[in-house]
């Protein structure tokens, strides 16, 4: 399987030339960096998963869409246990793969719907012992899968040393398995932690969250203290970098790329020496049309564009990807 692009997009932030590599995780297996952890998460629970009675998992939608694509390869039941904020063209795209889905609503007050969709599966499990939960919060076959999979395929593209990588996260599993990756290979990265205003899951004040796939109600199991250096950004800000990608080169990323890329510029501006940044993408904006590059939903929701590049020209506007795709705005229309 080819790996998935880098884009080096070079930008000058307060009058210092900078590279920002993008890697684009909508080229990985079933669209987002979750393909990866639902072939992980298949491969640990396959030998004890009953065909007739089947999985079910809590996701917030890149997931569910990656295991509901592998179950019916499989030809296995698939539950998906989601909630109000999973886009509908993504709820859509799993039940038309077969995966039944059930939709949690009623808040956790914790900013989310997590603590209740997890309930909601325990009750289950006790309900039908033989349901087999993959469990992408606590499984090690979540980070390992990044530590021997996604993270040595970056180190191979960018061999740019020192090289700070920034990585958002959810259920933690990604960060912890790029933190393994660079303990054990010695590679020197400076792995930084984004989550969102609101988030507990590297630690912090529970709050109101409007974005899917970045941000948890509860701490990582798998980073239980938390994570240093880790730095938060707003759905508002997350959200205005999207679009200001889009207008400046035509990349078209979901709402965590966009709190990623937020984060690299608040850096660039903060610290001159910093010249080369690394965001790992988890998805594009296929999964977001309806709702971060929506006018209607953002009016709804409260965000307004704002300027979250002040300081930043892009010197090296992106056009097009290496041999794999081009990149494309939420139209589906490709800038080449």
């Amino acid at each position: 399987m080819p790996p998935t692009p880098v884009i080096p997009l070079r930008l000058v932030v307060e009058g210092v030339e900078r590279t920002l590599w993008l890697k684009l995780e909508c080229y990985s297996p079933y669209g987002s960096i979750k393909g990866r952890t639902a072939l992980g998460l298949w491969e640990d629970v396959a030998g004890r998963t009953d065909p007739d009675v089947g999985i079910i998992e809590s996701t917030s939608g890149n997931l569910g869409l990656a295991l509901a694509a592998v179950a019916a390869a499989h030809r296995v039941p698939f539950t998906a246990v989601m909630d109000p904020r999973t886009s509908v063209s993504v709820l859509r795209s799993v039940q038309a793969l077969g995966a039944r889905v059930v939709t949690v609503d009623q808040p956790d007050g914790a900013g989310g719907y997590l603590l209740n969709r997890l309930a909601y599966i325990e009750q289950r499990i006790d309900a039908e012992p033989r349901l087999v939960w993959p469990n992408q919060y606590a499984n090690p076959a979540n980070p390992r899968v990044h530590a021997r999979w996604t993270a040595p395929e970056l180190h191979a593209q960018v061999p740019t040393a020192p090289l700070c990588v920034l990585i958002a996260v959810s259920t933690g599993g990604t960060l912890t398995g790029f933190r393994n990756f660079t303990e054990d290979s010695g590679c020197g990265w400076d792995l930084v932690g984004v989550d969102l205003v609101g988030s507990a899951a590297l630690g912090g004040p529970t709050g109101p969250r409007v974005l899917s796939g970045i941000g948890a109600s509860r701490r990582s199991s798998y980073l239980p203290d938390g994570f240093s250096p880790t730095l938060r950004v707003t759905s508002q800000e997350a959200v205005s970098t999207c679009l200001w990608l889009l207008r400046t080169t035509g990349i078209a990323l979901g709402s965590s790329a966009g709190a990623l890329v937020a984060c690299a510029l608040r850096m660039f501006r903060e610290t001159p020496r910093l010249v080369d940044a690394a965001c790992v993408c988890p998805d594009g904006a296929d999964r977001y049309t309806d709702t971060i590059y929506s006018l209607a939903w953002r009016h709804r929701n409260g965000l307004a564009d704002t300027e979250v590049a002040h300081g930043v020209r892009v010197i090296s506007p992106v056009r097009s990807v290496p041999e794999t795709a081009a990149v494309g705005t939420p139209d589906g229309e490709a800038h080449r």
